[in-house]
């Protein structure tokens, strides 16, 4: 604490990442990485990047990603004008809560969700209302009454929950004058992107990562599509705090990335099949596992503490994620590693719970 801090300051509680130990030989599942590396054809285009032109500044505007997701996402009439870039998702959903989700009435999130919101809100200055999920941990939407804008993930995290396309598209009928935010982040491991409804919705931002299904975490980009006005509205907040948030390196990595559908369709049914085969082994241990359409699951055992099991499998050199929330305390949140990593997370286990 310092006497030269500010009052925003003082009031502020950090977001707490998950662990990046320094260990060698662990079996990492904390943080939702992809256990597969980038798409060659990534790495390759990151390679040939890094030449003479670093000297120069990147596109600030990062016309060849936002047109690489716009032509991913032609099917629904995305164009550049409907794309927003920026470093991370969560640098995009910093200037999506300064830009668009402060209004007159508390801004709606669900009371477990992504541990970032309530953070923005306190260094922006936000109202904000926790909704309780329902006794399956389910978004209800019929409880997203009396607020000024909307957001939450989809797939939920660290549930894992999906929500139907149709009930995102029902908040949006019910509540044309909110903006509603989709944070999309682990949606290609089994959800249906509301990318399909932005030009039918101009109240509708959708927020998405390379970090997780296209094995990017340690490139930072994130990106935003919806109407025009929200992107514009994105754009005046981001060129008022970085004119140049990608460089030439993440760009290159970042296209060729969206662009290698063939090795981001593999990787991704890869994982989804060693999920579906760890749920069933969990399950035969005796676990809870909610049903999940992410690159995680969510469990907890009726005979064992949480914490307890956590630091049973980091003693073995396995890291998973524990949260100590309300309702949620007795929860792992582990993340779908390859078929090896998964096996070995299971007997650990059978050895931690005879």
């Amino acid at each position: 604490m310092s006497r030269f801090w500010s009052p925003v300051v003082h009031a502020l509680t950090p977001y707490t990442p998950g662990e990046q130990p320094k260990i060698t030989n662990l079996i990492k599942l904390n943080t939702n990485e992809n256990p597969y590396g980038p798409s060659p054809k990534a790495i390759m285009a990151m390679r040939e990047a890094v030449n003479d032109h670093l000297r120069l500044y990147p596109d600030p505007n990062g016309d060849v990603l936002k047109d690489a997701v716009a032509h991913y996402h032609h099917a629904d009439g995305i164009t550049r004008a409907n794309v927003f870039v920026g470093n991370s998702s969560d640098e995009v959903l910093a200037h999506t809560f300064q830009a668009l989700l402060k209004h007159d009435a508390p801004l709606l999130f669900p009371d477990i969700s992504y541990s970032f919101y309530p953070v923005y809100c306190g260094l922006y200055g936000i109202e904000y209302r926790t909704v309780p999920l329902n006794s399956d941990f389910e978004i209800d939407t019929a409880d997203y009454t009396g607020g000024g804008a909307i957001i939450f993930p989809n797939p939920n995290a660290p549930t894992g929950i999906l929500l139907p396309l149709a009930k995102i598209e029902a908040l949006l009928q019910a509540y044309p004058d909110q903006v509603l935010v989709v944070d999309e982040a682990y949606v290609d491991f089994g959800g249906t992107s509301a990318i399909s409804l932005v030009n039918r919705y101009d109240n509708l931002l959708v927020v998405q990562t390379l970090s997780k299904s296209r094995s990017l975490a340690g490139l930072r980009v994130g990106f935003a599509v919806g109407h025009v006005d929200l992107i514009a509205g994105l754009e005046r907040v981001k060129n008022s705090f970085n004119s140049y948030p990608l460089d030439r390196v993440a760009l290159a990595g970042a296209v060729a990335a969206m662009e290698d559908t063939g090795y981001f369709n593999r990787t991704c049914a890869a994982i989804n099949a060693s999920r579906d085969t760890l749920i069933a082994h969990l399950q035969a241990l005796g676990f809870e596992v909610l049903p999940s359409k992410a690159n995680f699951v969510f469990v907890r055992h009726p005979k064992h503490d949480a914490a307890q099991l956590a630091l049973a499998l980091r003693e073995r050199a396995i890291l998973v994620r524990h949260f100590k929330a309300p309702r949620i305390d007795q929860f792992l949140r582990i993340s779908i590693g390859t078929d090896a990593e998964c096996e070995s997370l299971t007997s650990a286990l059978k050895e931690i719970l005879k």
